[in-house]
């Protein structure tokens, strides 16, 4: 199995998403971010972080994740509460992070690339709760019976042939 490299994953991505959604993936700098097409770019962008593949694959679930008219909006729209959340702060988030989680674990997976969950709150040492990622587990389990939202199946689809990988089975989804 070929191990995965973030300048194939770009080039992926846009083969498949710059003519048919007019969107992007590109390698930022410092914080992720989602920008619209404006006037000075043609193109919507899926911006991630330091050429980090996980960071790219995190970026591109929320992009999944997005509904047309949120692709409209910088960062679809979304206030987000840095680094350094309260309890209850991080429990809110979790509760918006399981579909996006969820996603970018079914394409790590057919990438053959290791999968974190991630809390997003390194400051307040507060990780990834045993509730939060049992509902992530869920969610693939049922995403898996059910079947894939568009995007994320034309992604998980290209990432298993690229790879070399199998289709995905939920015995591989395990906590």
């Amino acid at each position: 199995m070929k191990e995965p490299n973030v300048d194939e994953l770009i080039t992926l991505f846009n083969l498949l998403f710059k003519t048919s959604l007019n969107t992007i993936l590109v390698k930022g700098d410092d914080e992720p971010i989602y920008l619209p097409a404006d006037q000075d770019n043609p193109h919507h962008r899926v911006i991630f972080a330091h050429g980090f593949y996980a960071s790219a694959l995190h970026e591109i679930a929320h992009w999944c994740v997005a509904g047309p008219e949120r692709r409209k909006l910088e960062d679809f729209g979304y206030w987000y509460k840095p680094d350094g959340r309260t309890a209850d702060e991080q429990s809110e988030f979790e509760k918006v992070e399981v579909r996006p989680q969820a996603f970018e674990w079914l394409m790590s997976k057919a990438a053959g690339h290791k999968f974190n969950f991630s809390a997003d709150n390194l400051s307040s040492d507060i990780g990834a709760s045993d509730s939060f990622k049992a509902n992530v587990l869920s969610t693939v389990h049922e995403l898996l019976d059910n079947g894939l939202p568009e995007r994320v199946g034309i992604l998980v689809e290209a990432l298993s042939k690229h790879s070399g990988r199998l289709p995905l089975r939920k015995e591989e989804f395990s906590i």
